[in-house]
């Protein structure tokens, strides 16, 4: 009788050992399918998708006058800024005050740059791209071109597609690229998904793990408005490239 008990003894621990180590091995896996995807850097002042490699600001007057060599050279860990996009043009004769000196002291800082034109709706798409072409000479080791679409200016839908189609075409055939489109989610849901869905897109979703809710493939991501960065002395908007630095380089103009 008592070898009886001492066997079941044993195969009532052995049972409690296995139901231990299948816990710990579900916990662990699922621990590391939901682990979090950001990282808090407290020099950048934000958390930060670590699933990317290639992290980038976009900038505007509202930055001031930026140092883009302490920009260069600020790093936490592996994170440092890659590229930066900064606004160029807005409607149809507006130009950006720091445009000029950003485009220059950016490059003279080895920083990959991109210019953008905000758009206005309400306003023709050719004029606008004018403006742009007047104001920005792209050169090899730049991005291409963004439009900043994420107003109507109380223009239809069929006004907006059709003034977008106007920019764009114009811009393309004057640089020799296909330029990218800047939105949130809900402008382009509702205003041109399905007309422009060849152009590649860089998507503003903040608030949202991993990657923006969009439903189509995205070039870049506008994850966050509050960042700080050395040699700013204001908020700054950050964003991952959805690649790797090879399908960085071939982003570029060549």
């Amino acid at each position: 009788m008592a070898k009886k008990k001492t066997t079941a003894f044993k195969v009532i621990t052995v049972s409690i050992i296995y139901l231990a180590a299948a816990a710990l091995a579900i916990y662990l896996i699922t621990w590391f399918l939901n682990k979090p995807k950001f990282v808090r850097y407290a020099a950048f002042g934000i958390p930060i998708p670590v699933s990317y490699q290639i992290h980038g600001i976009d900038v505007s007057r509202y930055q001031a006058a930026i140092d883009w060599e302490a920009v260069r050279d600020m790093q936490d860990k592996n994170i440092k800024i890659g590229f930066a996009f900064m606004k160029a043009t807005e409607g149809l004769g507006n130009v950006d005050g720091t445009f000029r000196r950003n485009w220059f002291k950016a490059r003279e800082a080895k920083i990959t740059r991109g210019a953008y034109h905000f758009f206005i709706a309400s306003k023709s798409g050719k004029a606008q791209a004018e403006n742009f072409i007047q104001t920005v000479t792209l050169t090899k080791g730049d991005m291409p071109p963004v439009l900043d679409i994420e107003q109507t200016y109380g223009a239809s839908v069929t006004d907006i597609q059709q003034r977008t189609k106007d920019w764009l075409q114009m811009i393309e055939k004057q640089y020799k690229v296909k330029p990218i489109i800047y939105t949130n989610v809900d402008f382009y849901q509702n205003f041109l998904a399905g007309k422009f869905d060849d152009y590649p897109i860089w998507v503003a979703h903040y608030l949202v793990k991993d990657k923006p809710r969009i439903k189509r493939e995205w070039l870049f991501w506008q994850h966050n408005e509050t960042g700080r960065v050395n040699g700013i002395d204001a908020y700054v908007d950050f964003n991952v490239f959805n690649g790797d630095s090879t399908d960085f380089k071939k982003l570029l103009i060549k």
